[in-house]
């Protein structure tokens, strides 16, 4: 007998991702970031960021959207395992940093620069960090 994976009904698909951009939004509070940032991470437009925000969701986020997210979240649950002192993962993300992955910048800075990839490089570079696996 074959396991058939259905699809989650369309109204729960909208509530998991309202769930997952509520966890984004406080990510992005504990960051200190602007909205700006969380539209270039997010990879939205300002009148979907300020939607989402409000809890106004008419569809489920769409994959390349929930990829970004789990990046993020990624990011962050990596960093609660290397500092576990909020403030200094949060002054983590935005100082300047040596390793030839950031050349300088920020871990911020580069996963501004706009593409999912950047998000990921970000991501595997701390769980590398912490001894993980990468996914």
């Amino acid at each position: 007998m074959n396991a058939v994976l259905e699809r989650p009904p369309a109204a729960d698909r909208v509530k998991s991702s309202q769930a997952a951009l509520r966890v984004f939004f406080r990510i992005a509070q504990a960051w200190g970031l602007t909205p700006a940032q969380e539209q270039i991470l997010l990879g939205t437009s300002r009148t979907t960021l300020f939607n989402w925000k409000s809890g106004a969701m008419r569809a489920a986020l769409d994959p390349v959207a929930l990829e970004r997210l789990s990046y993020v979240f990624r990011i962050y649950g990596a960093l609660e395992i290397l500092l576990p002192i909020p403030e200094r993962a949060s002054l983590w993300v935005k100082a300047s940093n040596t390793a030839p992955l950031f050349g300088g910048a920020s871990a911020l800075d580069r996963m501004l620069a706009g593409q999912v990839g950047d998000l990921k490089v970000v991501a595997d570079y701390l769980d590398a960090q912490r001894g993980g696996d990468f996914l």
